[in-house]
């Protein structure tokens, strides 16, 4: 997925190594993590892949600098446009939502929200037996921790189902209006 990553953020422009990083943790970096350790091989590996160029600069410093091709962006757009693989993809994707067309982010997002809804079943299904096994045994406190993850996990899926709503409804979410 870290290609994915420095293909959208060199949507924004030619940067370096260093500026791809620094981007990376000011923004997506609350839910992704990468090191340089991780950065510089796959900025290789999508230069030999014909996804980026790289210009060497003359000055002190001769630090690379790396664009973004047309090949580069075509492959970004087509993992944007896909449905979701994994979970964890789910806020780097809508990170970069404004790149793609209203109807396909209005797709992805309503498969999103069937997603988190059908989540958001199969846990309260859970719940259910849970409470039900916990209340046919003797010193259910015993389980108190083990049981409060689920009930984390309910909650995060159905803030997650909440915040999508919002999303696909454009609703203001606080400092930024959204673009039309």
């Amino acid at each position: 997925m870290l290609e994915y990553v420095l293909l959208g953020m060199l949507m924004e422009g030619q940067m370096s190594g260093y500026d791809l990083k620094k981007t990376i943790d000011s923004t997506v970096g609350h839910f992704y993590a990468a090191s340089f350790g991780s950065l510089y091989p796959a900025l290789k590996r999508m230069v030999d892949k014909g996804y980026v160029s790289v210009f060497e600069t003359a000055d002190s410093k001769n630090k690379k600098l790396y664009s973004l091709l047309p090949e580069g962006k075509k492959a970004f757009l087509k993992w944007l446009e896909e449905p979701q693989a994994a979970s964890r993809e789910q806020l780097i994707r809508i990170f970069f939502f404004d790149y793609l067309d209203e109807e396909v982010r209005l797709r992805r997002l309503q498969e999103y929200l069937y997603a988190a809804e059908h989540e958001i079943r199969a846990l309260e299904a859970v719940q259910s037996i849970v409470e039900g096994e916990l209340a046919g045994i003797e010193r259910p406190e015993d389980y108190y921790y083990r049981v409060s993850v689920l009930g984390y996990g309910l909650s995060h899926a159905r803030m997650q189902k909440q915040w999508i709503k919002d999303i696909m409804e454009r609703k203001d979410l606080g400092h930024v209006k959204p673009r039309n």
